[in-house]
């Protein structure tokens, strides 16, 4: 069977040969690949006479639904790229993501519209903005699509082409646009789908947030072999069983907090599960405990997969025969797994920059097709990233086994994965330093129950003052995404710092991570 090689190609090739069957289902209501077809080419079309061409962005803000699906592929069908924006991010974050992308046209959900009234007059470079529902100034995006032609512009990309920009956050306090080619995207599409057990009858589950890459990749993977995808518009622990179950869901993934929920619903366990193939886990580490419960209310097959945007996703996998918690190598648990056969890791001397040998922790490399061709508009970045070689450094710290098994240790970046959701210290500090209270301001990361980790702020007051915790935290959220605000703060005389002054994260972090063998949880 010849497969899609691009975006536009997946909604092509089922839109033609599979017309009637089901693509979407979404809050009990069915759409064909027909019918998706047909409207992405009127959204395709709108943009086109909007002024969208080859390679312009386009940013959509809103929670999962059909409409999400219907941009992506229309988007596509003008070799455009589309920005999924975090929806949870602070109006100032939106402004700046906006702009970074120098995109000319926002579809904006119901939820959001005040968001960006607020910042509607500091976006530089957009030209339209189509809202999901009415508004008084702004048009409705069912009038937009109305209005467009349901026939096919046509218009082609090719392997090197950028299909998708997301955003991660900055190592320096500003998001950066990760550019995943085509080549990028259907190198692990076609590639995965053993190990994560798709294929043409796939019925899967897309419970994850569609800006990340565990969202609409995982969804594209569905919908590139032409399977069913379950949509759901934001997580809802009884919800997301209650479907499992009706629509006889054969691949999910999800991230450890979510099955944590899951396992937590009375009578979860004691639900019919059988018709799922495989429950893929990942995005941030898993306790044992977690882990442990989920495999036993599901009682289905369960694999992890470890990676980041920037490599468009998993690039190593443990899988399902490696998960025995009571064998001889129940070790394994702890495991990311090995890389895939088409991907090349190494760990690499922090201080040195040799090869380590099996056992010895360094920073994790990994070259493949699947790494990002860049940041948008940041050199600098990509090349500190990426190195001549190919060789993309993840940031995270581990070792290898001799068996090939990767084991992650700590993090050799500051950053934070709370709820699989990445943040960056230098973001949160940038934000809080600006309070006249604060002279100093440390973020950590530090273990939470049910996040994983959760933001941790250690605060030096100026001379004279004094303020609480409350209203510092207040003072991020106004500022930050909710998920990057602390949820504690402390507060201290003087930070530790080494000799050249930098300050000694290391120091800050022992107290509260004293006693767990991996420093990332």
């Amino acid at each position: 069977m010849s497969l899609p090689t691009s975006t536009a190609g997946i909604i092509r090739k089922w839109g033609a040969e599979t017309p009637d069957a089901t693509a979407i289902v979404f809050e009990g209501a069915s759409i064909s690949w027909s019918a998706l077809d047909a409207a992405s080419s009127r959204v395709a079309n709108s943009f086109a006479a909007a002024g969208v061409g080859n390679h312009d962005r386009v940013v959509f803000i809103d929670k999962n639904g059909p409409s999400y699906f219907e941009v992506a592929f229309g988007v596509a069908k003008l070799n455009a790229v589309l920005v999924a924006a975090n929806w949870r991010l602070a109006p100032p974050e939106m402004a700046y993501t906006i702009n970074d992308s120098q995109a000319k046209i926002v579809v904006v959900g119901p939820d959001f519209i005040p968001l960006i009234e607020q910042i509607a007059g500091d976006l530089a470079s957009v030209t339209k903005i189509v809202v999901i529902g009415d508004h008084p100034k702004w048009e409705s995006y069912s009038d937009f699509m109305a209005a467009g032609s349901p026939v096919d512009p046509g218009v082609e990309s090719d392997w090197a082409d950028v299909a998708m920009q997301l955003y991660t956050s900055g190592t320096t306090g500003l998001p950066k646009g990760v550019m995943l080619a085509n080549s990028n995207m259907f190198t692990l599409y076609d590639e995965v789908a053993e190990f994560w057990s798709f294929d043409h009858d796939s019925v899967n589950m897309v419970a994850m947030p569609l800006f990340h890459i565990g969202g609409c990749g995982w969804a594209m993977i569905g919908m590139f072999f032409g399977g069913k995808s379950i949509v759901v518009r934001e997580f809802v622990p009884n919800l997301i069983l209650d479907l499992m179950i009706e629509y006889k869901v054969t691949n999910a993934l999800y991230v450890p907090a979510m099955l944590q929920f899951m396992s937590m619903v009375p009578g979860a366990a004691d639900r019919d599960y059988s018709s799922m193939r495989r429950i893929v886990y990942g995005a941030s580490p898993i306790t044992n405990e977690t882990l442990l419960a989920a495999m036993a209310t599901f009682k289905v097959e369960f694999a992890q997969t470890y990676g980041m945007t920037e490599t468009t996703g998993g690039f190593t996998g443990l899988g399902p025969e490696d998960h025995d918690p009571t064998g001889p190598r129940s070790h394994l648990l702890r495991s990311a797994g090995k890389p895939y056969p088409w991907v090349t890791i190494k760990t690499v001397d922090l201080e040195g920059g040799g090869d380590c040998a099996p056992g010895e922790v360094g920073e994790v490399w990994t070259r493949s097709r699947q790494n990002m061709i860049g940041y948008w508009n940041k050199p600098e970045e990509t090349a500190k990233t990426i190195d001549p070689d190919g060789w993309l450094h993840t940031g995270d710290a581990g070792y290898i086994d001799d068996e090939g098994f990767l084991f992650l240790t700590d993090r050799v970046k500051d950053m934070i994965v709370s709820g699989g959701e990445n943040v960056y210290p230098a973001e949160v500090e940038n934000a809080m330093a600006s309070h006249p209270a604060i002279a100093e301001v440390a973020v950590i990361g530090v273990p939470h129950e049910r996040w994983g980790e959760t933001v941790k702020a250690i605060v030096v007051l100026r001379t004279g003052v004094s303020v609480g915790a409350p209203e510092l935290i207040a003072f991020a959220k106004d500022r930050l995404a909710g998920y990057k605000c602390p949820t504690t703060v402390d507060f201290i005389d003087v930070l530790p710092r080494n000799p050249s002054g930098k300050v000694l994260k290391k120091d800050l972090r022992e107290p509260y991570w004293a006693g767990q063998a991996r420093r990332i949880n």
